[in-house]
């Protein structure tokens, strides 16, 4: 990745951010080569203070410097902020959109016959460096537009590219699944309070041992049921435990969680 890499954001908000804050430090590229519009002025201005990067409230002043060029706004904006930078944008831009639901055709049909576009969808865990994304790319982008997306998402996680039709699926999952294993912590926080563990060490332990065991599955890449097996005694604690969520359908109420907010996704890209 060239370490002089001049690239934009249309929008400030969270995902921004944490893209930003670890590019700066790993030097990937240079704060001063990194521009950013936000509309509230007092966002940019936070974003400047903190990381030294280039601040306006309209992307007019740095649309033509950019060799890549990230849009990060709301779902409901996107359509707004693509005409107001269609006509400014060099042909040799790297477009990348991490807007939700937006589909590549949707984008392309607002740009020129020429431009290369990848769509992205990260995951809010980017935000302490061990987010999940995935990306496709568009009819004009290259490998090497893929190869610079993957060191650009690499610094806060993991990436992997993927045919657009399964974006909606990784929205469902990896998108969407931060919230449920919150959902997972929260409740198994409850059972330990319920047990007589106290509100904060009990909240500990669960998010701990739920990051211990996505930890295992990633640095053994067993399969999650032989990992199971390993701490699943018989007659044991675990076994007991186990049975309890199988009569209780939350596996089955897990995977319909994934299927359901891949169903909305692509409701949403419709």
């Amino acid at each position: 990745m060239n370490k002089n890499l001049k690239l934009g954001f249309i929008g400030g908000g969270a995902l921004a951010e944490a893209l930003i804050k670890s590019l700066v430090p790993s030097g990937l590229t240079a704060a001063q080569n990194i521009f950013v519009a936000e509309r509230r002025a007092e966002r940019g201005e936070e974003l400047r203070s903190r990381y030294g990067v280039n601040t306006a409230t309209t992307a007019d002043d740095f649309l033509s410097k950019v060799e890549a060029l990230c849009l990060a706004v709301k779902p409901k904006d996107a359509q707004t902020a693509m005409e107001e930078i269609s006509n400014k944008i060099s042909a040799n831009t790297l477009l990348i959109s991490v807007v939700a639901g937006l589909q590549l055709k949707n984008i392309e049909k607002n740009f020129g016959a020429s431009q290369p576009i990848i769509r992205i969808m990260p995951n809010v865990a980017q935000a302490v460096g061990a987010g999940m994304a995935a990306f496709a790319l568009g009819k004009n982008a290259t490998t090497a537009h893929g190869e610079l997306v993957q060191d650009l998402w690499g610094a806060v996680g993991r990436v992997v590219k993927l045919p657009e039709n399964l974006l909606d699926a990784v929205t469902g999952l990896s998108g969407s699944g931060p919230a449920f294993g919150f959902l997972v912590i929260d409740a198994l926080s409850d059972g330990g309070v319920a047990a007589g563990l106290p509100r904060d060490v009990a909240t500990l332990l669960a998010a701990q041992t739920m990051y211990g065991a996505a930890k295992m599955v990633l640095d053994t890449e067993e399969h999650p049921d032989a990992l199971r097996d390993k701490v699943t005694s018989p007659a044991g604690t675990t076994i007991a435990g186990v049975r309890v969520l199988e009569k209780a359908g939350v596996r089955s109420a897990m995977m319909e969680a994934v299927i359901a907010a891949t169903e909305k996704s692509k409701e949403l890209g419709r």
